[in-house]
């Protein structure tokens, strides 16, 4: 915790806190519960599951398309009053989806509900991570993105014993009008567009006055939108976040493989445990190695341990105890896109623009999600198998790290062309 010299608590670590609680819910808890209703739904309406789970397809288009504008009405508007819409949108859509009895209703509230989603999930916590923390902004984003995985190792079963004891459509309402309830007293008692909002400086910011009398504080630093866009470095990053996404995306089919291969569903449910812990330590370990080393080596780092997770499961998929091992570090491994792809961006493109850069870089993230969920599984129909997927995992990972040492020096070019001011 930042002490100051009264010894007041800075009041970026409770827009921190805001943060978690709002994308643990959010993210850990609606996202992420959406999966457990396919079955039930399906089966009591007489939908495919493949038809159902068209709507989430449909809400990575709405990300993909809207993400450039959530960037721009970020960096214009009020946070606030943006995230309490976004939340009723989201919210409210996942509550709607208890009263519905045709699978076009999942088609066109899932719209509403992406929309919301980018503010909420997406975009607000690196956002105004970076607003609040000029100091240890790695580890704040790494506590918010644990946070993800604890919220979410808390809801996943809760969201799981309502579809049982109340019914899918009682399910949908209950963690819906739950989540808005409890997010927007939280924006609005924790959040904050900028620290000036409350006559503060951002955290470890240290006031110098300039001779005209503007603190230097004030002037964030970085490349404009429209310079980033013509780099190297921006897209670098934009294919380096494509795979990433792509690599994370592997966790669904973790469950199915581990079935492919012999193992039981009680086991793969265990493994899935292990992974979420490997998730949770990630994102605390990469938000702390970047302060401590840049996220440049800490992502060279995770890459590499990648390779090592899925090499076990290529050449030793039979011993439990080094799946399971292969598994948590897989999830390490996936803990980077949360916490690597935003500090990535704000090292290489610095804070200016940050919003916008940021997000038409997550289009990468957005397209990977709609090629290679389904990608990977017309893999396995027509292979029989994961292995050629965890082979072609092992190719991206190394395409990463060639990746991120080309952003970089792209950073140098804009340096170079004094872009970076």
């Amino acid at each position: 915790m930042g002490m100051e010299k009264k010894g007041k608590i800075h009041f970026a670590w409770f827009v921190l806190i805001g943060l978690s609680i709002m994308i643990g819910l959010a993210r850990g808890g609606l996202n992420n519960a959406g999966g457990l209703f396919l079955a039930p739904v399906s089966k009591d309406l007489g939908i495919g599951i493949g038809n159902l789970s068209i709507y989430l397809s449909i809400s990575s288009i709405v990300t993909m398309l809207f993400l450039p504008l959530a960037g721009k009405l970020m960096a214009k508007y009020d946070i606030r009053g943006l995230l309490v819409l976004a939340i009723i949108l989201q919210g409210g859509s996942f509550a709607l989806f208890g009263f519905l009895d045709s699978v076009w209703g999942w088609y066109i509230l899932s719209v509403p509900m992406a929309f919301g989603a980018i503010f909420v999930t997406t975009m607000a916590g690196p956002v105004l991570i970076n607003r609040w923390f000029k100091e240890k902004n790695g580890l704040a984003m790494g506590i918010m993105m644990a946070a993800v995985g604890l919220f979410g190792a808390f809801i996943q079963p809760l969201a799981g014993s309502l579809i049982e004891t109340q019914g899918w459509r009682n399910a949908y309402m209950i963690l819906g009008v739950g989540a808005v309830a409890i997010i927007i007293p939280v924006v609005l008692l924790l959040i904050r567009k900028l620290p000036q909002d409350k006559g503060l400086l951002p955290y470890g910011a240290k006031n110098k006055k300039n001779d005209d009398g503007t603190s230097e504080e004030e002037v964030e630093r970085g490349v404009t939108f429209a310079a980033a866009k013509k780099s190297m470095a921006f897209y670098s990053m934009l294919l380096f976040l494509f795979f990433m996404t792509a690599i994370g995306s592997f966790a669904q089919h973790i469950g199915p493989y581990a079935v492919g291969i012999g193992y039981d569903v009680g086991f793969a449910g265990q493994v899935m445990g292990a992974f979420m812990v490997g998730m949770l330590v990630g994102a605390l370990a990469f938000g702390f190695m970047s302060d401590k080393i840049g996220p440049k080596n800490t992502a060279i780092i995770s890459m590499l341990s990648g390779i090592v997770a899925v090499a076990m499961l290529i050449f030793v998929p039979g011993n439990p105890i080094i799946f399971t091992v292969a598994i948590g570090i897989f999830g390490f491994v996936t803990a980077s896109i949360g916490t690597l792809g935003p500090l990535l961006t704000t090292s290489i493109f610095g804070r200016k623009e940050y919003s916008e850069i940021y997000a038409t870089i997550g289009i990468g993230l957005a397209v990977a999600g709609i090629v290679a969920l389904p990608g990977y599984g017309f893999v396995f129909d027509l292979t029989g198998s994961y292995t050629s997927v965890l082979y072609l995992i092992i190719a991206m990972l190394i395409i990463n790290i060639v990746l991120v040492i080309f952003a970089f020096k792209g950073k140098k070019k804009l340096e170079d062309d004094g872009l970076w001011n």
